[in-house]
């Protein structure tokens, strides 16, 4: 993928949220990954000092940064994908970052949700346990239904989404390890 502009620097987005702040009193820092910056906590924190409300959007790679943007977000939603093993389907292979962010979560003081887009191939009933396992003490864990035409990996196009009944037994398995479970189906 190669973004092309135009892109707006930092000063031209802070002043263009000043200047709608009479319609706009939140904003969700998202991506792609946007804890790839590591500039993203001065961002967060120009952002409060502004009096905007802050979400964050990660896919929980980067505990450290995202335990220096905790005094600066009112809420975290973190995506696990699948099961640990199968992290590597998504070209990862080492998931003890996003162990090590669940954790940072699961004790800290800000709200917070772990969220996974149910895709089939790669996430299974049995992989609905295993996430479970990592997650257990969470406060909130949401299930999304996933939606081939919004996926940029072409690969993903044809896959046929699970009916929400499939989503809704996986989310009586995840009710036995989290406090709250949440359907966006």
């Amino acid at each position: 993928m190669d973004p092309r502009g135009p892109f707006l620097s930092e000063d031209d987005a802070l002043n263009i949220l000043e200047s709608r702040k009479k319609y706009v009193d939140a904003v969700v820092i998202t991506g792609g990954e946007p804890l790839i910056h590591g500039d993203a906590p001065l961002f967060l924190k120009k952002l409060k000092d502004r009096g905007f409300s802050v979400k964050l959007d990660t896919n929980g790679f980067f505990p450290d940064l995202l335990e220096q943007c905790l005094n600066y977000a009112d809420y975290i939603a973190v995506d696990v994908k699948t099961s640990p093993e199968k992290y590597y389907l998504l070209g990862a292979k080492d998931v003890s970052n996003l162990l090590r962010t669940i954790d940072l979560l699961k004790k800290c003081n800000v709200d917070y949700e772990f969220r996974n887009t149910v895709v089939p191939g790669i996430v299974e009933k049995e992989d609905i346990f295993k996430i479970g396992e990592i997650v257990k003490g969470a406060k909130r864990f949401v299930f999304q239904q996933f939606i081939p035409e919004d996926t940029l990996d072409k690969r993903f196009k044809e896959v046929q989404p699970y009916p929400p009944t499939t989503i809704k037994r996986f989310s009586e398995i995840m009710k036995k390890y989290v406090d709250e479970v949440v359907l966006r189906i």
